[in-house]
């Protein structure tokens, strides 16, 4: 099949072990996977981070717009203006505007408005979402599904931050407002989350928490 735009899809069929080989490493690898809020001051190379974002941007998205915007801080004065102001809006959330039910599930992961990963990590990455693109005639129009795109990247990149032996840590601060502004990004685009990664520290601890099971979280229908 010959069609303008298209070109042959790069693919390759395995037989059924191996293919549950590679299902089944790829899952102990990913169940190996933590969060922690505990990371080590050493330096990271850029290649990596490069390398981690480059994984995140081949996610499949809306039209193949491709609508992110990938910001990498190594910058210490700047990331101490990140954690400044992320904590001045965390304080407020954990004060005044947290539900009693937002409160209730954050208990046992011991979450608080100090958030030291932002200056302890040698790397922060904020991932912005572009709520508009330009068109070909120049004029701005909307991007489509955005956020489920992103959403997708973003999780990519975690998977390659953690295959590469870092960790990571998905800091949502609300409002989010601050880091297009410190960061001097437009209007159009809209910060998503924000992602220290580096070493884990040598006393890095994560909760006592366990994943969901198979028959939990999901459902087959088959003939």
């Amino acid at each position: 099949m010959d069609e303008d735009g298209f070109v042959p899809l790069e693919w390759s069929k395995l037989d059924e072990d191996e293919m549950l080989r590679r299902a089944n490493d790829a899952l102990i690898e990913n169940q190996k996977r933590r969060t922690t809020r505990h990371f080590s001051q050493q330096p990271v190379p850029r290649e990596l981070i490069e390398l981690a974002i480059q994984s995140g941007g081949t996610a499949p998205n809306g039209a193949h717009l491709q609508p992110w915007t990938w910001v990498a801080i190594s910058k210490s004065e700047l990331k101490k203006k990140i954690r400044d102001a992320a904590e001045e809006e965390e304080r407020k959330t954990y004060q005044n505007r947290m539900p009693e039910a937002w409160a209730e599930v954050l208990a046992p992961l011991g979450t608080d408005a100090v958030k030291r990963h932002l200056t302890d990590a040698p790397w922060i990455v904020v991932l912005f979402k572009q709520k508009k693109r330009i068109r070909s005639n120049g004029e701005w129009g909307p991007t489509y599904y955005a956020t489920e795109s992103c959403g997708i990247a973003a999780g990519l990149f975690i998977n390659a931050v953690h295959r590469m032996g870092l960790v990571t840590l998905t800091h949502t601060p609300s409002p989010m407002k601050f880091l297009g502004e410190i960061l001097e990004r437009p209007d159009h685009e809209e910060a998503l989350l924000v992602m220290p990664v580096g070493y884990p520290d040598e006393a890095a601890m994560v909760p006592d928490i366990h994943r969901k099971t198979l028959d939990e979280i999901a459902i087959f229908h088959e003939d």
